[in-house]
């Protein structure tokens, strides 16, 4: 039977973990290793030398190492090493839980730091399993300082162009999830996971605890999926080969879908773009993909169901980072999300390709308040920023700078049933002072079909 709680062993707060849980309620770190990986090799570093108690000289902490050690047959609350999920490689750390809550102290710091460097020096994506109530409290300042190592490593990881993907597990809170758990560039969690900075003894007494769900943290764009534990190997297998699989680019644009004619006049293009009948975005991808893989959220608080962002694979294997506008005013969130996906894509050598389809972008008082101008500029950024290749197809409406922001300088191509245009037409005449009927005369002078693009040389061709 687990041992009773004593005196000095770790209780919940907001600096410390939560409380491991009785034995059999949730799975060990060697276990959650075995539910993901074919195999693995551990990685031991040699053993820190520390006072007793610890830094702070914490009475009966030294005891309540030992008993965490006999219950939990593990030496810190994190083991490392390398392994293959999917047949493929990866570096893969875990915490176990029952070691102290999970808690984060120097010695953990220690093995999270090789965990990162191993996988930079390998050049091998890491793969992070977490479960956490924070940082120890025995240790003090010594053990929150161990958060700053994990983001210092972060950074060096990022720099080399090493992805890392999380496992969220139960709970992932404090330090912990702020780190390790919400620094990576995928992240997926299981499902009723207890995910958030404050652990579930310190939240405010009328806090609404769904917010501190997976499922909570997923519809505030927090984190990119949440998976079944039968679902979760292959899902991160999947990953790991299309983080590590860049289709030589740059890509070629989708065929155009359908056998539309193109327009022969402005307020005919104008119209078919705004068919609803014609192919959206989510018909080219489904084409142009043999698998998808979901990045969801701006990870500030929103998301857009109109921007459809991930990683796409191809059918020869090969993947592509792609964001796609699905027909509706974009949101300050689906900007964001796509800069997000755009600059994760230029770290791991994805090309990306973009699908253009919106009247523009979203203009209502909430869009504004949530940052609608620096939301597009980050788009517009991140873009020109990109030293991979970016290819954009317009495949509908191309609304003014909304639609702009994510489309390729000199790499955008359009499909028959488009119009790309500095503003929509009728918006157009109503600047000029001109009654609503003269807004077919302004289509044809704003010159937005898709053949008058290829003139202006704003697209290279249509598909």
């Amino acid at each position: 039977m687990p041992e009773a709680p004593r005196p000095g062993d770790p209780r919940p707060g907001d600096s410390g973990p939560e409380g491991p849980r009785p034995r059999g309620s949730r799975p060990s770190a060697r276990e959650a290793v075995a539910l993901l990986a074919d195999d693995f090799a551990e990685h031991r570093l040699p053993t820190r030398a520390a006072a007793p108690d610890g830094p702070l000289s914490w009475e009966g902490y030294g005891a309540s190492r030992a008993r965490a050690a006999a219950r939990t047959g593990e030496e810190e609350s994190v083991l490392h090493g390398t392994a293959t999920v999917g047949g493929r490689p990866c570096v893969m750390l875990a915490f176990e839980f029952g070691f102290l809550g999970g808690s984060l102290g120097e010695r953990a710091g220690d093995r999270l730091e090789d965990a990162y460097r191993l996988a930079r020096e390998r050049r091998v994506p890491l793969v992070s399993l977490v479960a956490t109530g924070g940082s120890r409290m025995q240790e003090g300042m010594v053990a929150l300082t161990q958060l700053q190592r994990v983001a210092r490593a972060t950074v060096l990881l990022r720099e080399a162009g090493v992805p890392h993907i999380a496992v969220l597990r139960d709970p992932a809170t404090g330090g912990g999830w702020a780190t390790v758990g919400a620094g990576a560039d995928v992240i997926l969690a299981l499902p009723g996971a207890q995910i958030g900075f404050a652990g579930s003894r310190v939240r405010p007494p009328d806090a609404d605890p769904a917010a501190y769900t997976a499922e909570g943290q997923l519809a505030a764009g927090h984190i990119d999926a949440v998976v079944r534990p039968e679902e979760l190997r292959s899902t991160v297998a999947d990953w790991l080969a299309a983080l590590t699989s860049p289709a030589p680019g740059p890509v070629a644009p989708p065929s155009a879908l359908g056998a539309r004619p193109l327009p022969a006049t402005g307020w005919a293009a104008v119209g078919q773009a705004r068919d609803a009948a014609r192919p959206r975005a989510e018909a080219y991808l489904d084409r142009y993909f043999s698998r998808r893989l979901p990045l969801a959220g701006d990870r500030c608080g929103g998301t857009d169901p109109g921007v459809l962002c991930g990683v796409g694979v191809r059918a020869d294997g090969r993947a592509v980072a792609y964001v796609a506008q699905c027909g509706t005013a974009t949101r300050p969130a689906g900007y964001r999300t796509a800069a997000r996906v755009i600059r994760l894509a230029d770290r791991l050598g994805l090309p990306v390709l973009t699908l253009v389809d919106t009247p523009g972008a979203a203009n209502d008082d909430e869009a504004e308040r949530a940052g609608a101008g620096a939301a597009i500029a980050d788009a517009f950024a991140a873009v020109a920023g990109a030293r991979v290749p970016v290819t954009t197809l317009l495949i509908g409406e191309g609304g003014s700078g909304g639609a702009l922001a994510l489309a390729a300088p000199g790499n955008t191509w359009a499909t028959p049933d488009s119009y790309f245009s500095v503003i929509a037409p009728e918006l157009a005449a109503a600047i000029l002072k001109r009654p609503p009927g003269d807004a077919p005369h302004t289509a044809e002078q704003l010159r937005l079909r898709p053949q008058d693009l290829v003139e202006l040389e704003v697209v290279r061709g249509i598909v």
